[in-house]
């Protein structure tokens, strides 16, 4: 059996992904809150787009399950969701291509080579205000995978399966 007979058809695909994109976001809030990783304006990002892919997932997937008739438009909805999920793997690879210093990334976001710091930076430093979150260090890794990293890898495999769940035909 191939991959592809695997996959829920394409009316049903979207309440996948939707959920999987849920399951992402969950697991960032358990990071921040449970285990005190506060997030960078990039992770801010991140987050986003999954929520992007739950409102188009889950909304999608729940009007083609109350309305049968509309499951004729699930192949466009899965690649509706395969270009977010797309556009969510290249934002966390950029962000983890920062972590690791293979670029530089956005000017209010990670310090320069320079090291210079942002008026923001200094005023939360001196006035006692929040932590600066940098988004050009790793605050968390596993096998030397980022957070960053593993989303990115997590919504690459859930956009070529929501291109895959488009070409599905319903049974």
């Amino acid at each position: 059996m191939t991959l592809l007979n695997r996959l829920p058809a394409a009316h049903r695909w979207p309440l996948f992904a939707g959920l999987a994109s849920l399951a992402i976001l969950m697991g960032a809030y358990v990071f921040q809150y449970g285990f005190g990783y506060p997030p960078c304006p990039l992770c801010y990002e991140q987050r986003h787009v999954h929520m992007v892919a739950i409102v188009l997932g889950l909304g999608a997937g729940a009007l083609m399950f109350w309305r049968p008739a509309l499951a004729k438009f699930g192949a466009l909805v899965c690649l509706a969701l395969a270009a977010v999920f797309a556009w969510s793997a290249g934002l966390a690879g950029w962000h983890a291509g920062i972590e690791y210093g293979f670029w530089e990334g956005p000017q209010g976001c990670a310090v320069a080579a320079g090291g210079a710091v942002s008026q923001a930076d200094l005023d939360a430093i001196l006035g006692g205000g929040a932590r600066v979150v940098r988004c050009d260090e790793v605050p968390w890794s596993l096998f030397g995978i980022s957070m960053a990293g593993y989303n990115a890898l997590l919504s690459a495999a859930l956009a070529v399966l929501s291109a895959l769940a488009a070409l599905r035909r319903p049974q």
